[in-house]
């Protein structure tokens, strides 16, 4: 490809190139603020032209388009980005409710009542005259879950600069003898409502953050517990079924049997 520079008729700084099979291309620059009319190229059979326009005004070039060009030391300026001092104040909040941080509170407080619960399913069925081991460690590891559930909604509070506070738990029942059911199918059942309580709890924490128009508490509610709460409400629907086809006889210890080694490697 060969490149001269050109004399332009219309007062033009510009570069000829000459490409292959003879063609010619011509690139202009312009200071003027209006297009320029190439006719006179156009003419020139196998060549184009490019034009390259500028403002006579190179200041104005310089100039930062509002809202387009990130300004930092100005846009933090605002009260939004100012760092508190007073100390009970957090210095990492930011665009987090009083009406989100009260509902992850309250979403604390339900998952330490179910843990409550299941941890006193797994005292009864660890009772030496109940003696069903596997019950009583499913609702041990339920107990641990629902309490990882809580410390989890804790760290979240603490990252997004609110206050844990921690409210009152309500003492569960210590006997889940029922004599129809049997107190195997009895229990799994009132976990099965726990939950799906549970369940209704979160989507209503999600609705609180998003009108709030809060989308990270919303994304860490979906990502860490909306899920996980459905699959343990199959799995739970699904051990009801089971009791209800076994009874209170020979196959409920069966049952247990199974979530005692549940998980233990063949």
């Amino acid at each position: 490809m060969a490149v001269r520079t050109v004399a332009s008729p219309i007062s033009l700084t510009g570069v000829e190139m000459t490409l292959g099979g003879g063609n010619k291309a011509a690139l202009f620059i312009t200071s003027s603020p209006s297009f320029v009319s190439l006719q006179q190229f156009g003419k020139r059979k196998g060549s184009a032209a490019v034009v390259v326009a500028a403002l006579q005004d190179s200041t104005a070039t310089m100039t930062p388009l509002t809202g387009i060009v990130f300004q930092p030391f100005e846009e933090v300026k605002s009260d939004a980005f100012v760092v508190p001092v007073a100390p009970h104040v957090s210095l990492a909040r930011q665009r987090y409710s009083e009406q989100c941080e009260a509902a992850v509170n309250e979403q604390i407080n339900v998952e330490y009542n179910v843990s409550y619960v299941y941890h006193s399913l797994y005292a009864y069925f660890d009772r030496d005259n109940v003696a069903l081991k596997g019950l009583a460690k499913f609702f041990k590891e339920s107990s641990e879950e629902e309490r990882e559930h809580a410390e989890k909604l804790m760290a979240y509070q603490n990252t997004r600069g609110g206050r844990v506070k921690l409210y009152s738990v309500v003492a569960p029942l210590s006997e889940f003898y029922h004599a129809e059911k049997g107190d195997a199918l009895h229990a799994m059942e009132l976990a099965l409502s726990l939950e799906k309580l549970t369940n209704e709890k979160l989507l209503k924490l999600y609705r609180v953050a998003e009108e709030a128009d809060d989308p990270q508490l919303q994304d860490f509610i979906e990502s860490e517990f909306l899920a996980e709460q459905v699959e343990s409400i199959k799995k739970i629907a699904e051990y009801v079924t089971q009791l209800r086809m076994v009874g209170k006889g020979h196959g409920l210890w069966h049952f247990d049997q199974q979530l005692l080694h549940e998980g233990e490697a063949a």
